[in-house]
């Protein structure tokens, strides 16, 4: 274990993170903050893109740092023989090595999975690109909103008759990054019985299909092609945001019981005895009905006074929150979700936490920071020569 790396069930486990940007660098960030060492190599001018991104402390990019925390630096050319021969004595001591350029670039640097299989056969070799390695657009280059595009998230996405909306995160991205790193840890446990290394290949645009969820059966079933639908689950009601006196509220009645919590919490008593409504089917034929008869006592009434109404009823509910009402929830304190990284400039930023407890390990309410480029050269020079 090293300076940045905490104790957690990857300790002991070493990850050379080629990525940038922020699908495989989200993956090995998950990693690191599972305990193992992650190892950034960067090219020396300018290091990963990601540097480049605002906003800025001091110069310093705090959405690099957002997702790069507890790695070491070390910059690299890998056209340079004297820094070949530096990345080859890491991947002879290296569990997983970690990329995420376009299809053919590593092969072109002697890289490639079946190049270093023969060569390091522990070594497993993990790759998240836009369209993985295989497949008519596998060599196509491709960003977080290309994918969104392409993989049909973006026509499910918003409010009817409205031109199409990008997810509010970058969801091609995360999924990408964390099916990523479900797969290296699947692959280190297969690893672990067998003795067999393995290539993971992730493609952003299949984790947008694979996210698709209902969408793909409604179409598969009934040959309907979705759109979007705004703050309304498609095949439940009541299962959406409703207007209150002051706001909105989500109301989320996923049976038929806790409708009936719910007609009897807004004193309808009335609506849970219809037969039009008595089963999810029904009322999903009448969810117009259904939502302005809601809305029509919700709006007699604060947002607050309703949550307080239905979750006594036991009746799931909340509010609309936006960025800092969500961050000054009481629940991400209780649950550790902010953690202090110093910022690089004697400072120290609030990040989100992570969110996978173990009860086998502490959750440290601080995080080591994102590496310099190119900081932890001598540290790392050290190690690989045995020092």
């Amino acid at each position: 274990m090293t300076v940045s790396s905490p104790k957690g069930p990857l300790s002991g486990v070493t990850v050379i993170d080629l990525s940038r940007i922020l699908a495989g660098p989200y993956c090995t960030m998950m990693m690191a903050e599972l305990g193992a060492r992650v190892i950034k190599v960067e090219p020396p001018k300018g290091g990963d893109d990601a540097r480049a991104y605002g906003p800025f402390i001091a110069g310093r990019s705090m959405y690099f740092a957002s997702v790069n925390r507890g790695k070491e630096s070390i910059a690299l050319d890998l056209k340079l023989d004297a820094d070949r021969a530096i990345f080859e004595k890491l991947l002879a001591k290296a569990d997983v090595v970690v990329e995420n350029f376009r299809p053919g670039t590593m092969e072109k640097l002697g890289y490639g999975w079946e190049q270093l299989h023969p060569k390091y056969p522990r070594l497993i070799y993990a790759s998240a690109s836009g369209f993985g390695h295989t497949g008519p657009n596998s060599k196509d280059p491709a960003y977080d909103m290309v994918v969104q595009g392409m993989g049909g998230i973006m026509s499910v996405t918003g409010y009817p008759e409205v031109p199409p909306a990008r997810v509010g995160m970058s969801i091609g991205d995360i999924g990408a990054g964390l099916y990523t790193a479900v797969a290296v840890n699947a692959a280190l446990l297969h690893r672990f019985r067998t003795g067999e290394s393995t290539k993971v290949d992730i493609a952003m645009f299949d984790c947008q299909i694979a996210l698709l969820e209902n969408a793909v059966m409604r179409y598969q079933v009934e040959r309907e092609i979705p759109g979007p639908l705004g703050a309304r689950h498609p095949t439940i009601t009541p299962f959406q945001a409703f207007r209150t006196g002051d706001g909105f509220l989500i109301i989320a009645a996923g049976n038929d019981g806790l409708w009936l919590k719910t007609c009897e919490a807004l004193g309808r008593p009335d609506m849970a005895s219809d037969p039009a409504y008595k089963t999810n089917a029904l009322r999903l034929r009448s969810y117009e009905k259904i939502q302005d008869e809601i809305e029509s006592v919700l709006k007699t009434n604060t947002t607050a006074h309703w949550i307080g109404v239905l979750g006594k009823a036991g009746v799931p509910c909340g509010p609309i929150n936006n960025i800092e009402q969500a961050l000054a929830h009481p629940q991400v304190a209780a649950r550790n979700m902010l953690v202090s990284v110093p910022d690089g400039n004697g400072g120290a930023l609030k990040l989100a936490g992570n969110p996978l407890k173990m009860s086998a390990f502490a959750d440290a309410t601080t995080r080591p920071p994102a590496p310099d480029l190119d900081s932890d050269r001598a540290r790392i020079v050290k190690w690989l020569d045995g020092a």
